[in-house]
């Protein structure tokens, strides 16, 4: 500790008053000891509210009882040229955290009292203590990630399939698994770092290159069929992008053509759910409460969305018509009979358009939970449908079908306006019929005049001619 060199000359003016507050200012917690230990005067920072009770008690008192020796340390040492700090902790009844104090303890005058000077260090253990939270936090996920790490290692090469890891930017392989360099060749240190594609015919390497534009451009996993260049062996490859911090990397997937006795059931199925993917109509895997597992591009294109990102894990109703009414309906009627057929209702996209779509839906055990297929069809530009949907006044009444058909997509209050309409229509049209299209005769027929039943024949399109005046 340096000190300094000619206090007499500089510090011998200072009265009592000076000095108190020279030291309150530069310290967070001042005390006042007798020759005893006892406290007689305490000064403080606005934030050390607990040295409020201190006067007249024993320092050691004001502290917990791992800190005693501590001050009793202090105190000993009080005269010594060097005088040391030592941090003591102090207990708080509000508050199960103790206040420790890092203090320095000098004598006073020649009577034996001393002052002791105390810095606060509950900033310091906070910042100390966030530092560990953030070490362990580090720690967990680093370990996480390790884990992580070697479960993909596992899978990366147990998989049966040759697969490779190749950046979408550079297109330069980073991994390939022990079957990919079976059928590669070069050896697995030497695939690494090498370009993609290589290997193949010049139109299999054409086609690879598309696939990879498509891919990277649209994150959507598509599929062509190509052949090596060595001995002709077919294959199929399959790219799907991962989007990663920094960057991009594209899963490759090759499967030989035939590779084993089961490639003929294989093939049927990877065709089967190539044909979902490229359906017309919009296909969807949920769980059982509706949350969007897989969905197909013609559901993106109907919902306005570019990546399957976008529509996986997020909840069918955040697209259907009439939320949580819809979905309710569907999920209800797939629990009590495993099925929907047709059901009516509109598809939100999301730019704010609607489209008018029909929803059929099954079960599908997998393992030990159930799945729903959900398949959406448009129905707006089905030949017929426009007639359907002239409103009564444009004079096209809906038919009773067409009615049955509106149940669960409009109002109940409109459903029963256009079906008195209906029936006005088929009252008026069967009054004429009786009457021999004698007008007169039908309004007296129908308890209407004649002037009424000229305005309701007009609103329903059955005035062939103009009343006679």
């Amino acid at each position: 500790m340096r000190t300094f060199q000619a206090p007499q000359h500089w510090l011998r003016h200072l009265d009592a008053d000076v000095v108190s507050r020279l030291l309150a200012t530069a310290a967070d917690v001042v005390l006042v000891l007798d020759g005893h230990g006892t406290i007689r005067d305490v000064a403080s920072a606005g934030n050390a509210a607990f040295t409020e009770d201190w006067i007249d008690r024993r320092w050691i008192d004001t502290v917990t009882g791992d800190s005693r020796p501590k001050i009793e340390a202090l105190l000993e040492g009080a005269r010594d040229p060097q005088p040391r700090w030592r941090q003591v902790n102090h207990p708080v009844a509000d508050d199960n955290a103790d206040v420790p104090i890092s203090y320095c303890v000098l004598p006073l005058d020649p009577t034996g009292r001393l002052i002791a000077v105390g810095r606060d260090l509950r900033g310091t253990a906070s910042l100390q203590q966030q530092l560990v939270d953030i070490q362990q936090s580090l720690e967990r996920d680093y370990w996480q990630l390790r884990e992580a790490e070697a479960r993909y290692r596992v899978l990366f090469e147990v998989e049966s399939g040759p697969v490779l890891v190749v950046d979408a930017q550079s297109r330069r392989i980073q991994d390939a698994n022990p079957a990919a360099v079976e059928h590669l060749g070069g050896g697995r240190g030497r695939l690494a770092g090498q370009a993609f594609p290589r290997g193949f015919d010049a139109s299999s390497q054409r086609r690879l290159e598309r696939l990879i534009e498509t891919v990277t451009a649209t994150g959507r996993r598509e599929a062509v069929d190509i052949r090596r260049e060595a001995d002709g062996a077919a294959f199929r490859v399959s790219a799907s992008l991962l989007r990663q911090q920094r960057g991009a990397v594209l899963l490759v997937h090759l499967t030989p053509a035939g590779n084993s006795a089961g490639g003929g059931e294989t093939d049927t199925r990877q065709q089967l759910v190539q044909l979902v993917e490229n359906a017309p109509d919009a296909v969807l895997i949920t769980d059982p409460d509706g949350i969007i597992l897989h969905a197909n591009h013609s559901f993106l294109d109907l919902v306005g969305l570019t990546h399957l990102d976008q529509a996986r894990q997020q909840s069918l109703d955040c697209w259907l018509g009439r939320q949580s009414v819809d979905l309710e309906i569907i999920l209800a009627s797939l629990r009590r009979h495993g099925s929907l057929r047709r059901y009516p209702t509109t598809l939100r996209s999301a730019h704010g358009g609607s489209v008018k779509v029909e929803v059929s839906a099954c079960t599908a055990p997998d393992g030990g939970r159930r799945l729903y297929g959900v398949f959406v069809r448009h129905v707006d530009k089905r030949v017929g449908s426009n007639k359907s949907e002239l409103p009564p006044e444009a004079g096209h009444p809906r038919s009773a079908e067409q009615m049955t058909e509106l149940v669960g997509q409009v109002p109940l209050k409109e459903l029963v306006r256009e079906s008195t309409g209906l029936i006005e229509r088929l009252c008026i049209q069967a009054a004429l019929r009786l009457t021999g299209d004698n007008r007169a005769a039908a309004a007296a027929l129908l308890g209407l005049s004649r002037q009424s039943l000229y305005v309701k024949m007009r609103r329903y399109g059955l005035m062939d001619t103009e009343p006679p005046e």
